[in-house]
């Protein structure tokens, strides 16, 4: 009987849809051993599921020691796939696995920051020792398809598109009652969620919202961490709407807050994979309004399940949310036709089987 493609997975941030993806393998007969770093009732459940736990800790970029220690299981360990889900576990898993027999899957969530002119870059996705790089998103395999000079581009054959997959049943959250964070009853409310870096354009969202009219009373709540940054608290205190403009900073209760808004806007302007705060309103039938950025337009189809507006463009994305304030009909049709996007296109059954694919053709070749 030929035995089971043993697979060592590295990763710092264990989210809901790499558990599910991990267990999946495990229950599709794939020999699944995990190093991450701390714990939870995340590691109980993966051991429950066949997912053998490794406490090998990788401290930084470069962990000469963590490097001995990975290089020391990865030799006895008879393992035929090394999947690395983060930076730190693709420089760490290339060092260890120098010379040795074993197929490397890298993971590349995001659109950009790859450069051949990078020396960091050909210690990670650039080294000609992975196998395949698994791209979150059509946008991100095109980037490296796109890189100069051309003749250095990596092959077509090792980029390999796989969405990171969803379950509805993940997204059950009761809406938040908004009155808990100054939001009066009945209030139109748009809502962004995103840790603030000047790529996300949360302030090219401040200036569309304060060309919206003044007698809608409309709230915006920004949610993630940095929102205190000085560069946008500047620009909230500028903005004509600034008293309803509320930056809650990091919560919990994020999804329960998405739930409960009208409209949810991710006003990226470069870099953007594909958003875990936008899947979740998606899946709440919160209607989205994107900016034709990364993987969004991949997520978000113009007019089907939400619209697309020009990046850095705070006049269309003011148009945009004019149109879904004046008509809840066309609100609900796009937020409907969201979440249906995120069951049908969106599957974590699709991620296990497409990766699981992917195992078993390494293994062959």
């Amino acid at each position: 009987m030929t035995r089971a493609i043993r697979a060592l997975c590295i990763t710092e941030d264990l989210d809901r849809p790499t558990n599910a993806l991990l267990t999946g393998l495990a229950r599709a007969g794939v020999d699944v051993t995990l190093i991450c770093p701390g714990e939870g009732e995340w590691r109980a459940r993966l051991e429950d599921n066949g997912v053998r736990m490794l406490d090998l800790p990788l401290r930084k970029r470069f962990d000469r020691e963590g490097v001995r220690l990975l290089r020391a299981e990865l030799m006895n360990g008879r393992y035929d796939i090394l999947h690395l889900l983060s930076n730190k576990a693709v420089q760490n898993g290339l060092a260890a696995s120098r010379g040795l027999p074993i197929k490397i899957v890298a993971y590349r969530g995001i659109v950009g920051n790859v450069s051949f002119w990078n020396p960091v870059s050909w210690l990670r996705f650039l080294n000609p020792r992975i196998d395949r790089i698994i791209c979150v998103a059509d946008a991100v395999r095109d980037y490296f398809l796109a890189m100069r000079p051309k003749l250095l581009r990596l092959p077509p054959e090792r980029l390999v598109r796989i969405y990171k997959g969803h379950s509805l049943d993940w997204y059950r959250a009761t809406p938040a009652d908004l009155t808990s964070v100054g939001v009066p009853p009945g209030a139109f409310v748009i809502v962004c969620v995103a840790n603030y870096r000047p790529r996300k354009g949360i302030e090219v969202l401040v200036d569309a919202f304060g060309r919206l009219p003044e007698e809608w009373g409309a709230h915006l709540l920004l949610i993630g961490s940095g929102l205190d940054a000085p560069r946008l608290a500047q620009r909230i205190a500028a903005s004509p709407a600034a008293a309803r403009i509320q930056a809650l900073g990091f919560r919990l209760d994020a999804p329960a807050l998405t739930a409960a808004c009208d409209v949810f806007v991710l006003p990226s302007t470069k870099r953007e994979g594909l958003a875990r705060s936008l899947i979740e309103a998606m899946a709440y039938t919160v209607a989205p309004v994107v900016t034709d950025c990364g993987g969004s337009p991949e997520l978000v189809i113009d007019e089907v399940c939400g619209l697309v507006v020009p990046v850095s463009d705070a006049g269309a994305l003011a148009d945009a949310l004019r149109r879904l304030h004046d008509d809840p009909k066309l609100r609900a049709r796009l937020g409907a036709a969201a979440r249906e996007r995120i069951r049908s296109k969106f599957r974590i059954e699709d991620t296990i089987e497409e990766t699981h694919a992917l195992y078993r053709s390494l293994v062959v070749e």
